[in-house]
């Protein structure tokens, strides 16, 4: 080798590597971050936002147009067709525009041969007519029954869907910690820890935040209100659990902590924003739909469709709100979708009744100091 060459080859690799891990900081620094302020200066009631990500969801947000209002006056739908158990009471008109709309909401590709036998309409040999008829009874119970959660934007079809058969964040029950080769769990894989699980971000949490919170009833609330061990009998581990239920919201809703929460005084309601009576609202409303709605469906659905356990597809946050802290930035598609609001077709009257949360006002629940965001 010649004299030196060896060091300016060192110099070289030096150089190199240093020129390498500059551009692998340029690549992972963060990028501009928007600050909303939604409390007291001082108490880290601030939410940030990438403006990257903004410009993405503002994308993947649009509401579709929506068809002409069809006439109520004529024939029943239930009265022209057969085995019309749901939605009876509309107009023909307004049955068929509804069930175009869906088609467009739920099976743009497939048509509507994805839940119905074409030849005969009627017929229910498909699983998928059968799930249908219940979601749209869900679907009436959660704009007329969960307006604390939905107020006065609701839900239809393409909240879930959008333009998708099934919605993007469902979640069946986890089996279990997933094993090396050698058949051995890692460490803290009885709950999920050091196994990466994209429910919870890819943190060292317990990776199934939904079925203890989101299908049963266990305590969210862990926090103790003393500095020494005394009354509170929680566990870490289940303030870990509670953790990755809060990380899975954050993600869900494209904010942090402080959406809801007070960051000096976490378990003090008084202090919290209206937000968090909302959501609080919403952990019950999925819960119950849960329950009531989906796990009624295990026997109608394909084993294809089914969890590894048997269970059947289940909804948590994201599935609605797809990475904003409201669905489709809260815009309503059921003023022009009334059939969908109440059971029976009783119209919106309802939603111009104001619903104000404890603690707060409606004006306050709402999320007006959000970042500007043009439609």
């Amino acid at each position: 080798m010649i004299p030196g060459m060896k060091l300016g080859l060192g110099l070289l690799g030096a150089v190199g590597a240093t020129l390498l891990g500059v551009a692998m900081i340029s690549e992972f620094q963060a990028p501009p971050l928007e600050v909303v302020q939604r409390g007291f200066r001082g108490v880290a009631m601030e939410v940030n936002y990438n403006e990257k990500q903004l410009a993405t969801y503002l994308a993947e947000n649009k509401v579709p147009a929506s068809l002409p209002q069809a006439p109520a006056a004529g024939a029943k739908a239930g009265a022209v067709y057969k085995n019309v158990q749901v939605l009876g009471d509309l107009s023909v008109g307004q049955f068929t525009r509804l069930m175009v709309s869906i088609t467009n909401w739920v099976s743009p590709k497939q048509g509507c041969a994805y839940c119905h036998n074409t030849a005969n309409m009627a017929e229910d040999n498909l699983y998928t007519k059968i799930v249908s008829r219940r979601m749209f009874q869900m679907t009436q119970y959660i704009n007329a029954d969960w307006q604390q959660h939905v107020q006065g934007t609701g839900v239809t079809c393409y909240t879930c869907h959008r333009g998708n058969p099934v919605p993007k964040n469902i979640w069946f029950t986890d089996p279990g910690p997933r094993t090396s080769g050698s058949g051995m769990i890692s460490a803290g894989a009885a709950t999920g820890q050091n196994l990466a699980a994209k429910s919870v971000n890819y943190a060292s949490l317990p990776y199934d935040p939904f079925t203890p919170f989101l299908e049963n009833d266990h305590s969210i609330r862990v926090q103790g209100d003393e500095a020494l061990p005394g009354s509170n009998r929680h566990s870490i581990k289940e303030a870990e659990w509670t953790f990755a239920l809060m990380n899975y919201f954050s993600n869900s809703l494209g904010v942090n902590c402080t959406y809801c929460h007070n960051s000096r005084a976490f378990s003090d309601w008084s202090q919290s924003s209206p937000a968090k009576v909302v959501a609080w609202h919403g952990i019950n409303m999925t819960r119950n739909l849960n329950n009531d709605y989906l796990k009624s469906l295990t026997n109608a659905w394909p084993a294809n469709r089914l969890g590894a356990t048997g269970d059947s597809p289940k909804l948590a946050c994201a599935t609605c709100h797809q990475g904003v802290y409201k669905p489709l930035y809260g815009v309503s598609m059921l003023k022009d979708f009334p059939e969908l609001a109440h059971p029976g077709g009783a119209g919106l009257a309802y939603l111009n009744a104001s619903w104000t949360p404890p603690g707060g006002s409606l004006e306050q629940a709402k999320p007006a100091d959000q970042p500007k965001i043009s439609q």
